[in-house]
């Protein structure tokens, strides 16, 4: 075999999603950030179309993201359902992570390829991403709240019409211990076809 088929399986289960509010304040490198994303556009998807479009946020960007994410927040929640603690939330992740990416998928001009097939292309970059955050001893996070996905969002990352926005990736060193797992054995979730 090429691949130590073991190492990747332990790879696989290593990977947790570990939230902003438990990372350091170690930079995560450029260098980094872009073997990410290299390895999120190796992604399988249909007709090459590539849908995926990054926009990374380092620095005092953080700053202008978390600004639009608060005042999404409060201009699409009616009064009655706003949650101040929440509002709070939205607006500190970016501030806690090294590097949030924001995933904006452009569809296919052509229209040849579903969005069911464009979206299902970007969860696969985003594992891809997930992998590779987990590799390097990285937190990660994928975000897909309604300030984070629509139009306002979607806006701001500069998309065409029928484009969408898809959420928000944090990145950062974790403050605390790598998470255990868990998940459901094998036997309870796969059906065995023969005959």
């Amino acid at each position: 075999m090429k691949f130590s088929v073991s190492e990747i399986s332990e790879l696989i289960r290593h990977r947790r999603t570990i939230y902003p509010k438990d990372y350091t304040d170690r930079a995560v490198h450029r260098e980094i950030v872009e073997r990410v994303l290299t390895n999120a556009s190796w992604a399988p998807n249909h007709g090459m179309t590539q849908p995926w479009r990054f926009h990374v946020y380092t620095g005092q960007a953080r700053e202008r993201l978390s600004q639009f994410l608060g005042d999404t927040y409060k201009a699409m929640t009616p009064a009655d359902k706003f949650l101040p603690k929440k509002h709070e939330t939205i607006m500190q992740r970016p501030l806690q992570s090294s590097v949030v990416i924001a995933l904006g998928m452009v569809r296919d001009p052509k229209g040849k390829i579903s969005e069911r097939d464009e979206l299902m292309a970007m969860a696969c970059a985003v594992q891809n991403m997930h992998l590779t955050c987990a590799a390097y001893g990285l937190g990660a996070f994928w975000a897909t709240g309604g300030p984070m996905t629509g139009h306002a969002m979607r806006d701001f990352l500069g998309l065409g019409e029928q484009d969408l926005a898809l959420g928000l990736f944090y990145i950062g060193y974790p403050a605390v211990e790598w998470p255990k797992g868990y998940r459901t054995p094998l036997d309870q979730i796969a059906t065995w076809h023969d005959a």
